[in-house]
């Protein structure tokens, strides 16, 4: 189950690089500007996954004690560049030149984490309330993503409007997942324990991928299509 988790991190990698490359390429015509926007980018991701195999390795997210580790060290930073990024771009011709139905398309990968989900239950990696099993239903909102998808691929304001809708939602399930994850292990109470739900084993490598690469991303991604979905709304 482990390979599951690193190779769905590895394919999701490679989709983001893919996705840049296609902005890149399509908006500078500057060959060494171009090449020195693609390294920048391989490596941005590559040293992003190395962050996250020491730190996950380290043993220093098992402590699910204050201030919460993985909060700080894993979500808060991906969750600053995001904002960062995204903000002194938000005008960037780069935006507009990656398919926007492809945003949509990225977020079917959230079928494969919620499955991997489910199998970590059945390991004792994550408790059941995390998951389908419990309140998380980011599985039945991934399964729509290639629907809206294509739905937008008519471009008409109708689907332009839907998919804006579609995101905030999608955001909406994600802050609902984080609370779920972050109850289980600073508020067991709520659930009716004395004790965290959430086992040790979460934080070692290679579950800190999850709040570290996969949920960010697809903070980010939403986010992206949001800033060139409201381009077109207008």
């Amino acid at each position: 189950m482990e390979t599951g988790y690193i190779a769905l991190s590895i394919f999701m990698n490679v989709v983001l690089f893919f996705i840049g490359m296609r902005a890149i390429n399509k908006s500078f015509d500057n060959n060494s500007k171009r090449r020195n926007k693609q390294m920048l980018l391989l490596f941005s991701l590559i040293l992003w996954q190395v962050y996250l195999f020491l730190i996950g390795n380290s043993g220093i997210l098992q402590d699910y004690s204050l201030p919460p580790r993985v909060l700080l060290l894993c979500v808060l930073p991906a969750f600053l560049f995001t904002g960062i990024f995204l903000y002194k771009n938000k005008n960037n011709k780069w935006i507009d030149n990656i398919p926007d139905h492809w945003l949509l398309f990225y977020q079917t990968f959230r079928i494969g984490i919620e499955t991997l989900f489910v199998f970590s239950v059945a390991k004792g990696i994550m408790p059941a309330i995390v998951t389908i099993k419990g309140y998380n239903f980011d599985l039945i909102f991934a399964i729509t993503a290639p629907i809206v998808g294509l739905y937008l691929c008519f471009k008409s304001s109708t689907s332009i409007k839907t998919a804006l809708i579609w995101n905030y939602i999608g955001l909406s399930v994600i802050a609902s997942i984080l609370f779920l994850f972050v109850t289980s292990i600073y508020f067991p109470q709520i659930y009716g324990s004395k004790i965290a739900l959430m086992p040790k084993e979460f934080g070692l490598y290679p579950y800190p991928i999850v709040p570290g690469f996969l949920m960010p991303s697809a903070v980010f991604i939403h986010i992206l299509s949001i800033i060139q979905l409201r381009k077109k709304d207008h």
